[in-house]
């Protein structure tokens, strides 16, 4: 554990997992709990806990009061995760520096700890050499002015699966399977799938070890308990290699208007044959009325492959993924590019790490990118660059927005050569 202090009243720590006092721990665990609204995490949850945290090499940040008024002092009044993992840009994954579990008690709001924290952050992973750090975001209006923007969308969907669902008679056959495991014994499977999942989706993060105890249903973190209720389908193809899978969970009551529902927890094919066919599963499931789930793809091919599109309804469109550049000339040179073309943009960056002039000059969906002292020929800033990355926005939108600007020429060229590649999806939250 390491300390400094660094304002008046607090002091600033890092703690090892290994090797700080168990109560800083817990008081740093159940501050982030209070942070989002959680109820006091029991002991077996801290256990799993820290079994992330040490996996994944998490570095624990936070701010504790000097001299408490009332209480111990053992819980933070700040605390900010971080750890490192990587990031499929649609050309190869990229190291990738991940952010979670930031919270500012509401008695030191307005105090610069976020800045603070996340400043010292991100400036320790620019010393490692990660070029692109990534957070999910509970609101909206907080990481823009740290440089992150917006970059992968997901779909909360509603499916009607009564008689009303039914695949089109041009869905390509399936000719493979789909079987039912117990989680604990699919999980091997899923991870595997999701593996390759990871490899060939533009957006995609791979996953923090938490994921294992949740998928495998030995532990629900809501619940404080093994997950009894959770199911598994694995879509196997015709040489029987798992290429898909759903993981899911029945509520256990019909809802106010009589329905039964199942609820997705985690969904991922390789081949949109398979996709379909573990809706078709779905849809077959006994005593079921509604399938709900909260990170479908925004571009989904299951509504074009139902007779009734409409039994699919979208309820809500989230953003994701948020990312920020820190290393501009490797996040650059790692994504794919559409058109030749060569332009100047200027960034501005309040942190700094994305800030100045980069000449941008493609050739074959390839860039060279180099620091320039010439003028800019379309202007943005580091959030609106961050957005822009992997794709998830056009470029003409955040022009349209007033977020990119230069002449009309230049801002048309930039968009030709910036839109290009697969639309990004994301579905590891963190």
């Amino acid at each position: 554990m390491t300390s400094q202090r660094e304002r008046p009243g607090l002091i600033l720590r890092t703690l090892d997992p290994d090797d700080a006092p168990v109560e800083l721990l817990d008081g740093y665990l159940q501050a982030f709990a209070r942070g989002f609204h959680e109820g006091r995490v029991p002991q077996a949850s801290r256990e799993r806990w820290l079994e992330h945290v040490r996996a994944d090499r998490v570095t624990l940040r936070g701010a504790w009061q000097e001299t408490p008024a009332v209480g111990s002092g053992a819980l933070p009044v700040a605390t900010f995760s971080s750890w490192d993992a990587s990031l499929n840009t649609g050309r190869r994954t990229l190291p990738a520096h991940l952010i979670s579990d930031v919270t500012v008690s509401p008695t030191h709001r307005r105090q610069g700890l976020l800045r603070t924290l996340m400043g010292v952050d991100l400036a320790d992973a620019v010393a490692a050499g990660l070029p692109v750090a990534a957070l999910t975001a509970s609101e909206g209006s907080i990481y823009g002015r740290f440089g992150f923007g917006a970059a992968t969308f997901i779909r909360h969907v509603e499916v009607d699966v009564t008689s009303r669902f039914a695949l089109r008679d041009d869905v390509p056959v399936d000719d493979g399977t789909v079987v039912l495991a117990e989680p604990a014994e699919a999980w091997k499977s899923v991870a595997g799938v999701f593996a390759d999942f990871h490899a060939r989706t533009r957006g995609s993060v791979d996953r923090p070890q938490f994921y294992e105890p949740w998928l495998a249903g030995t532990w629900s973190f809501d619940e404080h308990a093994a997950d009894t209720r959770l199911r598994t389908a694995i879509h196997l193809d015709a040489s029987g290699r798992p290429d898909g899978y759903v993981v899911y969970k029945p509520d256990d009551k019909r809802d106010a208007a009589g329905l039964r529902w199942i609820r997705v927890a985690d969904f991922a094919a390789l081949t949109p044959v398979g996709y379909l066919r573990l809706w078709r599963f779905l849809a077959d499931i006994d005593l079921v009325d509604r399938i709900g789930w909260p990170s479908a793809p925004v571009r989904d091919p299951l509504p074009w492959a139902l007779v009734e599109p409409r039994v699919v309804r979208t309820t809500g469109v989230a953003d994701m993924l948020w990312v920020r550049l820190l290393d501009v000339v490797t996040a650059l040179e790692a994504r794919p590019w559409g058109a030749d073309g060569e332009t100047v943009i200027g960034v501005e960056d309040p942190l700094g790490h994305a800030a100045g002039s980069w000449r941008i000059a493609v050739r074959d969906g390839r860039a060279e990118v180099s620091s320039t002292d010439a003028d800019a020929e379309v202007r943005l800033s580091a959030d609106t660059l961050g957005s822009l990355y992997l794709g998830g926005v056009m470029a003409a939108t955040l022009a349209d927005a007033g977020r990119v600007s230069g002449s009309a020429e230049a801002v048309a060229r930039w968009a030709t050569m910036c839109d290009a590649g697969p639309a990004p999806y994301c579905i590891t939250g963190f």
